[in-house]
């Protein structure tokens, strides 16, 4: 699979491309335009540099080892991949699991009144 994948972005090259059709494996095709997610539309080998980044738990010393360059050449890789990953922005939901903690014993201690604690757990 992996294989074809290679031949795949081979031929298309830089070039974006568009799956139109999808077919599970029970045989259940779904037709449409499907957008690839941005890890997908990196080079074949860019994906594999950052498959090896995600195993090596981002340890650049390892990925030197594996691919036998030196720490600017990965450090450059990573920048040249990053910039062409779309980021996602994750927003914190309410206070951290701690916090909340935290706030509710000081109101279980009369430290701060009920007013007091409802406005620190909205912030």
């Amino acid at each position: 699979m992996s294989n074809e994948w290679h031949e795949l972005t081979d031929l298309t090259g830089e070039r974006p491309f568009v799956i139109t059709r999808v077919r599970l494996a029970s045989g259940v095709a779904i037709e449409g335009e499907f957008e690839l997610p941005s890890l997908a539309r990196l080079r074949y080998e860019d994906q594999v540099f950052v498959g090896e980044f995600v195993r090596s738990h981002g340890s650049i010393k390892d990925m030197e080892k594996a691919f036998g360059v030196s720490y600017p050449t990965v450090k450059n890789r990573l920048n040249r991949i990053a910039e062409q990953l779309s980021l996602v922005e994750v927003a914190v939901q309410g206070p951290a699991p701690a916090q909340a903690d935290d706030v509710l014993a000081m109101l279980e201690r009369g430290e701060i009144s009920a007013d007091e604690a409802v406005e620190r757990l909205r912030h």
